[in-house]
């Protein structure tokens, strides 16, 4: 049996996936993550869902419950947890590539899960980042997870 390709979500995308504003970004968003729950391969880090709580009971003003409920969610992604590591490899990323750090420390995260994709409406598509090469969702096909 072929190994899963794993694909880190960034948590931008996860917002976007709940925000009714965009209907047509709602639904790409939803898409890509429907393929990758369909497919077992999606990922994520506790920074990633510790940023879609605060934003989606703030800026989306979802329902404390809901947010929680959709946290306890991903948990079946196995959420990184960010570690010393992570955050040197963050670091070194963030100085080689010019990234903020949160966004540096988002590849760093995807880096140590494994993950040679990030899925990100944040960072430019089709960026290396090392061996981590970022997919926008609004301007990539979910058919791009057949090639990979």
């Amino acid at each position: 049996m072929p190994s899963v390709l794993t694909v880190f979500v960034d948590a931008p995308v996860l917002l976007q996936a709940d925000d009714a504003r965009d209907k047509l970004k709602q639904a790409q968003c939803r898409s890509w993550l429907a393929a990758l729950w369909q497919r077992r391969s999606g990922r994520l880090s506790t920074q990633v869902l510790s940023e879609y709580y605060v934003n989606a009971t703030r800026a989306l003003k979802m329902p404390q419950g809901d947010a929680r409920a959709q946290v306890r969610r991903f948990q079946v992604w196995q959420p990184w947890q960010t570690d010393h590591q992570t955050v040197e490899t963050a670091w070194g990323i963030e100085a080689r590539f010019g990234l903020s750090y949160w966004d540096a420390l988002v590849v760093a995260s995807a880096s140590q899960a494994g993950c040679s994709h990030v899925l990100s409406a944040n960072l430019e598509h089709g960026q290396h980042y090392g061996a981590v090469q970022i997919i926008d969702p609004f301007t990539s096909s979910i058919n791009l997870l057949e090639k990979m």
